[in-house]
């Protein structure tokens, strides 16, 4: 089977190519999607993610949307310290720009799941990114991707802004499919009709 081909550089350049720590620095104590859609993305952590876990919540914020009566030993990565130590459900917290490093400061299968939630558009790297996350997971360990039709636009790499919801999907199963990661499944968590559209894309690391 040919390999698929590679992404042309342009494909991941942003409208706004000026530092990425001066436009998150000031923080945004806000909710990215709307209660119905982080309902939903709730209930769909509760029944994929172990209780009692380790997981890996990359580029949080000051929320994480897990299940309140859940337990899980929560590490945040982020842009913001002021959101990061806002956030209640991290038990350790790191601030790291991933388009200027993507090397992770982790140890390997440290983790029994992990998490971006409504960040995957920023990522200029992102296969880099992903394969980095999957080193720092355990055997058959699930990453969930999710994402919804808000972003900052001027942040947002350019293959990003020109698909649709059906193309978003798509891409983040390629960046995860070419990271290592299998099983990979694609569920639409909110349809958009009464509110934020939500789609989760969720891939394993081989057991």
């Amino acid at each position: 089977m040919p390999a698929s081909p590679a992404f042309p550089p342009e494909a991941f350049a942003k409208v706004d190519s000026d530092d990425d720590g001066e436009f998150y620095a000031p923080p945004r104590l806000v909710t990215h999607i709307d209660a119905a859609a982080t309902a939903a993305l709730t209930a769909f952590y509760q029944a994929t993610l172990p209780a009692g876990g380790a997981v890996l919540d990359l580029m949080s914020s000051w929320v994480s949307h897990l299940p309140a009566d859940v337990d899980y030993a929560v590490t945040g990565h982020g842009m913001n310290a002021v959101e990061l130590t806002a956030n209640p459900r991290l038990s350790a917290r790191f601030v790291q720009n991933l388009n200027a490093d993507r090397t992770l400061p982790l140890a390997d299968t440290a983790f029994d799941a992990a998490l971006c939630c409504v960040g995957v558009q920023y990522l200029q790297h992102p296969v880099a990114v992903f394969t980095e996350v999957a080193r720092t997971l355990r055997a058959n360990a699930p990453f969930i991707v999710s994402f919804s039709n808000r972003c900052f636009p001027t942040k947002a790499v350019a293959i990003w802004r020109a698909l649709d919801t059906a193309g978003h999907a798509g891409l983040v199963r390629t960046y995860l499919d070419r990271a290592g990661f299998t099983q990979i499944t694609v569920d639409i968590l909110a349809d958009g009709r009464r509110g934020d559209p939500l789609v989760a894309v969720t891939g394993r690391t081989p057991a």
